[in-house]
């Protein structure tokens, strides 16, 4: 919350002083994104685990206020969903909300070269009418089923901000200070960070349980690339400049949380030491990952999405039809993302 609060801050700041100063508004836009990033990937992720305090209540009123703070999926929804067709028999299959959201809201599908899945999907990264009908699908996903006390607090929430912005006429900053990183920037991170969650199944895959299995559909994605062993000045320059302009913006506004170890949670989705999911990676690795295969890694956010990309392309399409979806799954077919 600090971040979110910071970056809203700055950038409010950088509004009322105008002129030369709008020029930085994507950082202060920028901060705020991480902030609400880590709010939606931590924190009401693990709510949705109860892991946050590991006592119904206190999880539940914190997911409820995350949810209704960034209208994404009501909370009660998104722990049913998740939990039960995300996690356990249900992974990365039809049921799974990940992969509905490659079959309907990205329109992949077996069959389809890397470079066709680029495309499509950096078209809705940079489609207005994509983005409107990802933010109408949030609104609904929230809105939908959500228990009384989160309409109630989205209702105090903006109606009070929005009374605020009529009474002083302050539309264009609330429009660029809060609901440029709420909707496009947050549904674009969103976009890029679901194409790095989980690889598709092979199709000559025969036993579809137990550890080797699961743990074979999610992998680490570690940021940066090596440091040039020769190469003089102008390789060590180039190295710099994408291990700042690259790798750091991919791990601050994509990849947050414990998005590059997502593979830790899915081996101990109710491990305490969520908080410190580097290291307890790391520790679990060391010590011989308690029974389960070896931990796998991808270098950089395009490798890691080539690699689901791929896997993808040579899934079953007979298993990965988009037109089944009726017959299995209840959830509207473009959904808010489940990230």
């Amino acid at each position: 919350m600090g971040a979110l609060a910071a970056g809203t801050a700055l950038a409010t700041a950088l509004w009322v002083l105008g002129g030369w100063w709008l020029l930085l508004l994507p950082v202060g836009w920028g901060i705020t994104l991480h902030g609400m990033r880590n709010l939606r990937m931590m924190i009401f992720h693990q709510c949705a685990h109860r892991n946050m305090y590991r006592r119904r209540t206190p999880d539940t009123v914190i997911g409820r206020a995350a949810a209704a703070l960034l209208v994404i999926q009501n909370f009660e929804r998104y722990c049913r969903e998740h939990v039960a067709d995300h996690h356990a028999v249900h992974h990365m299959t039809l049921r799974d909300p990940t992969v509905q959201a490659f079959l309907i809201s990205l329109g992949l599908a077996p069959g389809m070269t890397r470079d066709e899945m680029w495309r499509r999907v950096l078209g809705k990264v940079f489609s207005p009418l994509f983005h409107l009908r990802f933010a109408v699908a949030r609104a609904r996903s929230f809105w939908t089923a959500s228990a009384p006390v989160e309409k109630v607090t989205a209702g105090l929430l903006y109606g009070g901000v929005l009374g605020a912005t009529v009474a002083t006429g302050t539309w264009a900053a609330f429009l660029v200070v809060w609901c440029v990183p709420l909707i496009p920037l947050f549904q674009m991170s969103n976009i890029l960070r679901l194409c790095v969650k989980h690889t598709f199944p092979s199709r000559e895959a025969e036993v579809r349980k137990g550890r080797e299995y699961f743990a074979g559909l999610t992998n680490a994605i570690f940021i940066g690339e090596a440091a040039p062993a020769g190469g003089g000045a102008g390789a060590w320059c180039r190295w710099s400049v994408r291990m700042l302009f690259l790798h750091a913006p991919t791990r601050y506004l994509v990849l947050t949380g414990d998005t590059v170890v997502h593979d830790f949670h899915h081996r101990y989705p109710s491990s305490r030491e969520w908080h410190d999911y580097l290291f307890a990676r790391q520790r679990d690795l060391e010590t011989g990952h308690r029974g389960w295969p070896g931990y796998e890694h991808v270098w950089g956010l395009v490798p890691a999405i080539n690699r689901v990309f791929d896997s993808l392309a040579a899934a079953d399409p007979d298993e990965y039809n988009a037109t089944r979806l009726a017959s299995v799954s209840k959830r509207e077919l473009f959904a808010a993302f489940d990230d």
